[in-house]
This record gives structure tokens, C-alpha cells and sequence, in this order.
């Protein structure tokens, strides 16, 4: 099976038939997809302008497309690296398993999903990279009270989420499943209490 630098070659061979650009350009979504498979090519084809459906894009937009890709999976390749070096100190230090924070880390493991957006339309529109370095410069810092992409502070918790943890805060700004370590207890509380509340409303 081709890995990612393969398929990102593939998307760049100018002799090759643009439709099987494409084609390696949809595969790489399968190694790297930080909002998983739909939402990150929604996004890539808005950004591009890129027809989802076209099956002949224009290959200056399919390589911007990549371009952007390529970006992002480089700066969360750089916080993998960084996480498994602080791993390995914390082993050393006698500390045999990892936090509860690091959860999330676990569930997008290679990047897939780690802005998970539920709803495939519904994502940052910022760049990838620039939404990457936000998500992890905020679980860095610690948890806060608001998104850590968009800043919004409307969260709501959802129970009905399409891919695991199947249940958790959405932020409504940018439509991404925010990671909880990311969240103060007192905002995911207020997010659960919105979610309450809009079923009372609803009913």
C-alpha cells in the first residue's frame, strides 16, 4: 500500500492523467486528515476551488491543495515527535502510562481526526497548518474556556457523534470536536448544561 510521500508524487506527476491526480490526492486523505476523510476534502476543495466531483480539477489547484496538506501533516509530524520524546522522559521518570490528556492523542494517532469535524460542511476555514498550530499550542498551554481554533466560546456537547468518542463538545464556530483536554471542567460542564437546555427548548 503507497504511503503518503508516494501518493503526494503521484498527485505531482505531470504525466500522469488527472483524474489519477486526484485519485492519489483522495488516498492521501486515507494516511492524513486532520478533520477525517470528508471534511478535510470539503476543505480542500473550498480553499481550491476545486469542484468535489470534478474528476479533471485544474492541476495548479490540486497541487495547492497538496501544498496545504503537506503543510499540516509537517507540523503535526513535528508535535509526534515531540510528544513521543516527552513519553519517553516520563518513562524514565517511572511513569509507565500516559494522561488522561493524552486520550485524544491516542484517537488521532497519524493525524486522522484530530480536528475531527462531525459534520462534513461544518470546518475551520483558516488553513490546515494554522489550525493544527492553534489546537496545539492550546493543549499545550493547558485547558481554557473557549475553542482553542476559533475562539468561540458556544460549545455544546453532543451525544450523537459519527466516530469515536462517539459523545463529547462541539465547538458551534468552527464545527470542530473539541478535544476535551483542551476544555476547563467548568466549559465542558457549560457545554453539557447547552445541550440540556436545547433538548428542553427542542421538546
Amino acid at each position: 500500500m503507497a504511503g503518503f510521500r508516494s501518493l503526494a508524487r503521484q498527485v505531482r506527476d505531470t504525466r500522469s492523467d488527472l483524474a489519477l491526480r486526484r485519485y492519489s490526492l483522495r488516498k492521501c486523505l486515507e494516511r492524513f486528515a486532520p478533520y477525517g476523510h470528508r471534511a478535510t476534502w470539503d476543505h480542500l476543495c473550498h480553499r481550491h476551488r476545486i469542484h468535489p466531483e470534478d474528476r479533471s480539477p485544474d492541476p495548479v489547484r490540486l497541487v495547492a491543495a497538496l501544498d496545504e496538506l503537506e503543510r499540516a501533516r509537517a507540523v503535526w509530524l513535528a508535535y509526534e515527535e515531540s510528544f513521543a520524546d516527552r513519553r519517553r522522559r516520563e518513562k524514565y521518570d517511572g511513569l509507565r502510562r500516559p494522561s488522561a490528556d493524552d486520550e485524544w492523542h491516542r484517537r488521532a494517532r497519524g493525524g486522522n481526526g484530530v480536528a475531527r469535524c462531525d459534520t462534513p460542511a461544518a470546518h475551520p476555514s483558516a488553513p490546515l497548518d494554522e489550525v493544527l498550530r492553534r489546537l496545539i499550542t492550546a493543549l499545550e498551554r493547558g485547558p481554557g474556556t473557549a475553542c482553542p481554533v476559533c475562539t468561540t466560546t458556544v460549545i455544546v456537547w453532543r451525544q450523537d457523534l459519527a466516530h469515536e468518542p462517539w459523545t463529547g463538545p462541539v465547538c458551534t464556530g468552527c464545527g470542530i470536536v473539541v478535544p476535551r483536554p483542551a476544555l476547563t471542567s467548568e466549559a465542558l460542564a457549560a457545554a453539557k448544561r447547552a445541550a440540556r437546555e436545547a433538548l428542553v427548548s427542542a421538546a
